[in-house]
């Protein structure tokens, strides 16, 4: 199983940005599907999640409103959507395969994620 995030870069703050994350090897839409990210000098946080055919999606609180996740299943393919991004989005993000989406999930999608996950993008907000 490959899964390889991309599109991260450098933003200015208020700017917009789509990751994306495809994913090899795997039965694509059997599988919730989620994203979390590092941000230097914090742990791990949940961005959020959705379920296998995208119909019910959890968002972390720090992203909510601001960010938005989807998915193409025939693509197999996850997309994470930023925008109104502040220099505390910076961070490496991650998108990881999970069983379930849930509340309880999208705000710790690293803790539930199953041993398919990417290397990371990326992102760089400058103030």
């Amino acid at each position: 199983v490959q899964v390889e995030e991309s599109g991260g870069g450098f933003v200015e703050a208020g700017g917009s940005l789509r990751l994306s994350c495809t994913v090899t090897g795997l039965s694509f839409d059997d599988y919730a599907m989620g994203w979390y990210r590092q941000i230097s000098g914090k742990g791990r946080e949940g961005v959020g999640c959705l379920t296998w055919n995208g119909a019910i999606k959890y968002y972390g609180d720090s992203v909510k409103g601001r960010f938005t996740i989807s998915r193409d299943n025939d693509k197999a393919t996850l997309y994470l959507q930023m925008s109104s991004l502040k220099p505390e989005d910076t961070g490496t993000y991650y998108c990881a395969a999970l069983k379930l989406c849930s509340a309880v999930v999208g705000a710790q999608v690293d803790f539930y994620a199953l041993d398919y996950r990417g290397k990371g993008t990326l992102v760089t907000i400058s103030s």
